[in-house]
């Protein structure tokens, strides 16, 4: 039987996870596949993380995957499939750095970018 614990990592408190767009080369190959999907990196304070980045190994060399559970900017549950994960020791303790894999978004700044150059649109609607 699975262990349900190993399957997902699941961030308790605090606000939502800030997601970054990768750019490393070395982590764009994680990306690979039949679909499009989003690469992002976030960075997490965590008590012990090495046993997380040994949860995600572990679940990788039994050919699983492994998940990051959060509540996002409106209290909804969300998952993010973990696709690398790193721990850093800083002076504040354990950062653990997860690229996971999102569903194509399009997020406000993107909206602002494109509505700023098409000039079709009225403005008086935002």
């Amino acid at each position: 039987m699975k262990d349900v614990m190993s399957d997902k990592i699941t961030i308790i408190e605090g606000p939502p996870p800030t997601f970054e767009a990768v750019q490393d080369g070395w982590a764009l190959g994680l990306n690979e596949g039949p679909y499009l999907y989003d690469l992002a990196l976030t960075r997490l304070r965590a008590f012990n993380g090495a046993a997380l980045v040994e949860r995600c190994h572990r679940a990788w060399r039994n050919q699983s995957s492994i998940d990051l559970e959060y509540r996002n900017e409106f209290g909804l549950e969300e998952n993010a499939p973990i696709l690398a994960a790193r721990t850093v020791e800083n002076t504040d303790g354990d950062v653990l750095l997860l690229w996971v894999r999102r569903e194509p978004r399009d997020d406000e700044e993107d909206y602002d970018e494109a509505d700023s150059d098409d000039d079709s649109l009225d403005s008086s609607t935002e």
